[in-house]
């Protein structure tokens, strides 16, 4: 495993190394991983809103690490490019962060994000939820733990800050963002729940950190904005978090109310996958390749047919034709 963490890691820093934005896209599964890979997406982002919808759940901790990480590590084995965690505020206190930045580093995964919501968390954009954050400097020491437990230098931490989303000031949101910053955060994710860029803006126009700490953006909200209009505010990282779930909901709904109208697989046939579509996605084409090079050919020797003919179970000795009974 260790490798292949390193090489994903590697990944993720040469590409917050170069020139403009970064793409990372949510996926909920190995499946939407590996379609968001051949859509050409820079990274995965293993989205905690989406991981939990395919549970039925609310966004809510409600569940375990143990759980996040095996959805997570399906979708690093299914893809080549970098996958980040989504980890919410790490499944407890900085000790609980240690071991989920080792076990994401063993599970093959290039960085982790964690935010300054209290234990249990609440989605970003659910309405009526009181907000309380974890003060700076505790989720400060959750990220230096965080660093600190990493084996792999390459293994990317961002540390996540909900202080707009909590309703508290732009000056309070930099105090946030320097100090998990300064506690070795390799980048900042600042959530807005605004529909407009504007708060963003002026945030990103007041960091002084991008030397040492790029910034992310997730533009749910204000879905207007471009990639390339956040990144010349001053955004290195660009996640469209939960399209893609949104999408293949949307999609299923509008197939299955035709199904049980129409009551004929054919009413839909213009509207989904065909079947060799998910065939190339699963990897078929390379089952079959395997199955010639490693699997045993049927022998057609006469001893061998005798043998395959033999349903009752009987011994078939030299020259000796055996009757069963029944």
């Amino acid at each position: 495993m260790a490798p292949k963490t390193s090489t994903n890691a590697a990944r993720l820093r040469q590409l917050l190394a170069r020139p403009g934005p970064v793409l990372l896209v949510g996926a909920h599964d190995a499946l939407s991983a590996r379609i968001a890979e051949r859509a050409g997406f820079d990274a995965i982002w293993a989205s905690g809103f989406g991981i939990s919808a395919t549970h039925a759940l609310p966004d809510a901790n409600i569940l375990t690490m143990s759980e996040t990480l095996e959805a997570a590590q399906r979708m690093a084995e299914a893809v080549t490019c970098p996958v980040v965690a989504d980890c919410d505020n790490g499944f407890g206190n900085a000790i609980n962060v240690m071991r989920t930045v080792t076990q994401c580093e063993r599970a093959g995964l290039a960085g982790v994000c964690i935010e300054d919501n209290i234990f249990p968390k609440r989605c970003s954009f659910y309405e009526g939820v009181q907000r309380e954050l974890t003060a700076p400097h505790e989720h400060a020491l959750k990220i230096q733990a965080a660093v600190d437990a990493r084996t792999d230098p390459d293994f990317v931490v961002i540390a996540r800050t909900e202080a707009f989303i909590a309703g508290r000031t732009k000056d309070e949101a930099l105090e946030r963002a320097r100090a998990y910053a300064d506690a070795g955060a390799d980048a900042v994710l600042v959530h807005s729940k605004s529909d407009s860029f504007e708060e963003l803006r002026e945030f990103a126009a007041a960091w002084d950190r991008s030397s040492s700490c790029v910034l992310v953006a997730v533009p749910t909200t204000y879905e207007g904005t471009s990639a390339d209009e956040l990144f010349a505010a001053g955004f290195k990282v660009v996640i469209f978090a939960n399209q893609a779930l949104r999408a293949a909901v949307r999609a299923m709904q509008d197939a299955m109310v035709v199904l049980q109208r129409e009551a004929r697989p054919a009413a839909v046939r213009d509207s989904i996958a065909s079947l060799s579509e998910i065939y190339g996605l699963v990897g078929v084409k390379e089952l079959k390749e395997s199955e010639e090079r490693f699997l045993p050919r049927p022998d057609p020797s006469p001893v061998a047919n005798r043998d395959e003919n033999n349903h009752h179970g009987e011994p078939v000795g030299d020259g000796i034709q055996v009757t069963s009974k029944l």
